[in-house]
């Protein structure tokens, strides 16, 4: 899984913001993310799949894996219906 090209990911007043550089993803504004984003971007970027993001939570966060895998999914399933993701 990959994000599609078109997207810098920065640091702006002590928050994570996506910015969209390319006029085409006709996304007015940016996207800003919260800690748990940001890995779950991070990864992404680097082509993660699911257990791979799912293995990112559980090496920061102390939960189970059923939790990191809901959360994971409701991400993705976000990006999904935005058309961010490579498919």
């Amino acid at each position: 899984m990959k994000l599609k090209n078109g997207f810098v990911l920065r640091e702006v007043a002590g928050s994570t913001v996506v910015v969209p550089t390319d006029a085409a993803l006709n996304l007015n504004g940016m996207i800003t993310l919260n800690e748990t984003g940001k890995i779950l971007w991070t990864a992404l970027t680097d082509g993660a799949d699911t257990d791979a993001l799912v293995a990112a939570l559980l090496a920061k966060y102390e939960v189970d894996e059923a939790t990191a895998r809901e959360g994971v999914n409701a991400f993705v399933d976000g990006l999904r219906k935005h058309g961010f993701l490579e498919e």
